[in-house]
């Protein structure tokens, strides 16, 4: 369920919305993290720091959509045109949200690109109320808007780093990638939480639930 945890600081990283997900691309702009920290590489550890609950951001990719990319037509306020969940993918975010619940993780908000895909598993997992926040929308298209975007999210990790309880957000790969050099499958998840209020830090990694 959780794979080895590994930890590391964030200076800076990089943003930008619109666009589709595709096979998984690191950005080289990303500057190498430190080695991985030895307190938090099992899973009971993870979990259990996660339960604590005050600064942590749980960034999940999207549930299993299968294909890459979206259509040509791509609009965002109409699904029909974008790449959606496979009835497997609905499965996947039902039993991320329980995961969560059996584990115990004080989940305090939800958040949540605008692509329906990122919508509905964080729908589905039904843990809080989902804010749309744009600033999470995939830069697959839009390389141009990586870097204020992933400062965005970083900046949101900062801001949020003496409030109690767990963020969970639901996102797309490149988005994970470009602040935590993770590539994560459908489902995975990469915990992030500000160690300072300059500093965000690489805390784990959650397997594909």
């Amino acid at each position: 369920m959780l794979l080895g945890s590994v930890a590391g600081s964030v200076a800076g990283c990089a943003g930008s919305p619109s666009g589709s997900e595709a096979s998984p691309v690191v950005s080289p702009s990303v500057e190498p993290l430190p080695p991985a920290s030895p307190t938090s590489n099992t899973e009971a550890a993870l979990w259990a720091e996660l339960r604590q609950g005050k600064g942590y951001v749980i960034l999940f990719r999207h549930a299993l959509a299968p294909g890459t990319g979206d259509p040509a037509n791509f609009r965002l306020e109409d699904c029909a045109t974008q790449r959606n969940l496979s009835a497997e993918g609905r499965t996947q975010a039902l039993r991320i949200g329980e995961v969560l619940r059996q584990q115990q993780v004080p989940v305090s908000r939800v958040l949540s690109s605008q692509w329906c895909r990122c919508l509905e598993t964080a729908r589905l997992m039904d843990l809080a109320p989902v804010e749309p926040f744009p600033a999470l929308n995939s830069f697959f298209q839009e390389r141009s808007r990586e870097n204020s975007q992933t400062e965005q999210l970083r900046q949101f990790i900062l801001d949020n780093r003496e409030n109690a309880g767990v963020i969970v957000i639901v996102t797309h790969q490149v988005n994970i990638t470009a602040i935590s050099e993770i590539v994560p499958q459908s489902g995975a998840a990469v915990v992030m939480r500000a160690t300072s209020p300059e500093q965000v830090e690489r805390i784990g990694q959650l397997d594909s639930l």
